[in-house]
C-alpha cells in the first residue's frame, strides 16, 4: 500500500509523521520501522510518530511514539512539538491549545503568535518507583555504579525515565560511551535516557542527551525539561532557563514541586512524502 508521511525535525531531533487518520495506516513491525529509519535505505529519522484518534472523550488526538529500533516510548518532547505543528498545518484541528494523551500521559500543546509551540509537559516525577529506578529512598542525587566508577546522578521521569550527570565542559564529556553503559543499567528496569548537563549560569546551561534505542540526538525535548528539573533540585539552577542543545535552544520553566514544566522552541516541516509498503 501507498502511504503518505511528513518530515519534521524539532532543533534536528527528526520525525517520519504519520497521519492515521485521514488515510488507512497499516500496523508497522519492529523490522518496518527499523528499515524507514535506516538513513542510507530509508527515510531515516530519530523518532516515528503516529496521529490517531483518541481514546477519550476530552482529548483531541492519540500521539505515539516509536523509536529508531521499533520500541514504542512513552514521551518525546521535540516530537509533540512537532505534532503540534502538523495537525494544525494538516487541518486536523482549528485550536490553538491542543490536548493529547500519550503512553505517558496527557499533553497540552499551545502554538503561540511567534510561530513557537509551547508543551505543557506536566509535573515531574522524581520518586524512585515512578522513574522507574531501583533506590531504597528518594534523593536530590543517586551514586551509580558501573564499569568500576560511581556516577551522580540526577533521576527525572518526564513521562519517559532519565539521568542527569553534571560536567565541566558538554564538548569533553564522553557522552556515546558513558550513555551507551548506563542507559541499560540494571537499576533502570525500562531503560533510561542520559543527559549531560554543563551550567553556564543559574538561568542557562548546555546539554547533550543520549538517548535509549536511538543513540546522542542533536536534541532531546524530555532531556531538557528533565536536566532543568534536576538542576532545580539540586540547588543549581533558577525556575526559568536557556538550554543550549547540539541543535538549537529551548526555553523551560518549571515553577517548582508540584507545578508542570514548560517547555517553548521551533517545530519545522521539511517535506512531504510517499512510500510503498
Amino acid at each position: 500500500m501507498l502511504l503518505k508521511f511528513t518530515k519534521m525535525h524539532g532543533l534536528g531531533n527528526d520525525f517520519m509523521v504519520i497521519d492515521a487518520i485521514t488515510q488507512r495506516a497499516p500496523k508497522l513491525r519492529t523490522q518496518d520501522i527499523r528499515k524507514l529509519a535506516d538513513r542510507h535505505f530509508g527515510i531515516g529519522f530519530d523518532q516515528l510518530l503516529i496521529v490517531e484518534p483518541p481514546q477519550h472523550a476530552d482529548m483531541d488526538f492519540r500521539y505515539r511514539i516509536f523509536n529508531a529500533d521499533g520500541s514504542e516510548v512513552e514521551n518525546c518532547g521535540n516530537g509533540a512539538r512537532c505534532f503540534a505543528r502538523f495537525v494544525v498545518d494538516k487541518k486536523l484541528t482549528h485550536k490553538q491549545q491542543i490536548h493529547v494523551e500519550t503512553q505517558g500521559g496527557p499533553l497540552v500543546l499551545q502554538l503561540t503568535s511567534e510561530g513557537l509551540v509551547s508543551v505543557d509537559m506536566g509535573a515531574p516525577r522524581l520518586l524512585p518507583s515512578e522513574i522507574p529506578f531501583v533506590a531504597p529512598a528518594p534523593a536530590k542525587e543517586y551514586l551509580v555504579e558501573e564499569a568500576g566508577k560511581n556516577y551522580p546522578l540526577g533521576v527525572v521521569s518526564m513521562g519517559n525515565p532519565h539521568a542527569v550527570l553534571c560536567v565541566d565542559s558538554v564538548a569533553d564529556a564522553p557522552v556515546a560511551q558513558v550513555g551507551a553503559l548506563l542507559t541499560q543499567h540494571a537499576r533502570f528496569p525500562q531503560g533510561v535516557n542520559v543527559g549531560f548537563m554543563e551550567c553556564v549560569s543559574r538561568q542557562e546551561i548546555r546539554l547533550r542527551v543520549f538517548e535509549r534505542g536511538v543513540g546522542e540526538t542533536l536534541a532531546c525535548g524530555t532531556g531538557a525539561c528533565a536536566a532543568v528539573v534536576s538542576g532545580q533540585v539540586r540547588g543549581l539552577l533558577d525556575s526559568q532557563v536557556r538550554v543550549h542543545l547540539p541543535g538549537g535552544s529551548l526555553e523551560i520553566q518549571w515553577a517548582g514541586e508540584g507545578h508542570p514544566v514548560i517547555m517553548t522552541g521551533p517545530a519545522v516541516r521539511v517535506f512531504e512524502g510517499q512510500i510503498f509498503l
